[in-house]
C-alpha cells in the first residue's frame, strides 16, 4: 500500500483575493468621498469668510464717510481675493427718524441668486 501524500500549495485562494481587494476598494471609495466633502465645506467656509469681510467693510465704509446713507438700495462690485462678490446694500428707514437701518448683502457673481451672507446695522443721524 503505498500511501500518497497530497501537498496543499501555501498561499491564498483567487476568491480570498478577491474579496480582499473589494473590501479595500470600498474602503478607498468611501475615503476618496470624505475628503471631497472636506474640501467642498473648506471652500464654503472660505466664501463664507470672505464674503463677511466684504460686507464688514461696506459697512465700515458707510460709517467713516459720516454722511446720512439715502434711503433705497445699491449694488457694487466687492471682490475679495480671487472671489468676485457683489455687495447690495439697502437703507431702510426706521420708526426713530434719527436712524436707518442698512442690510448689506453679498451675493457670488457665478451663482447670483444664492447670497452667501446678509450684515444688518443701524446708522444714527450725525
Amino acid at each position: 500500500m503505498s500511501h500518497r501524500h497530497r501537498h496543499r500549495a501555501s498561499g491564498f485562494t483567487m476568491l480570498e483575493v478577491l474579496v480582499a481587494l473589494i473590501i479595500v476598494a470600498t474602503a478607498l471609495g468611501a475615503s476618496l468621498r470624505a475628503v471631497g466633502s472636506l474640501t467642498q465645506n473648506s471652500s464654503g467656509l472660505r466664501a463664507s469668510m470672505m464674503a463677511t469681510w466684504a460686507a464688514e467693510n461696506h459697512l465700515v465704509q458707510i460709517r467713516l464717510a459720516h454722511d446720512w446713507p439715502p434711503i433705497g438700495k445699491n449694488s457694487s462690485e466687492c471682490p475679495q481675493g480671487e472671489l468676485k462678490l457683489v455687495c447690495e446694500e439697502e437703507v431702510i428707514a426706521t420708526p426713530n427718524p434719527n436712524f436707518r437701518r442698512v442690510e448689506v448683502s453679498v451675493f457670488d457673481t457665478l451663482s447670483p441668486e444664492r447670497r452667501i451672507i446678509k450684515l444688518v446695522q443701524v446708522v444714527p443721524h450725525l
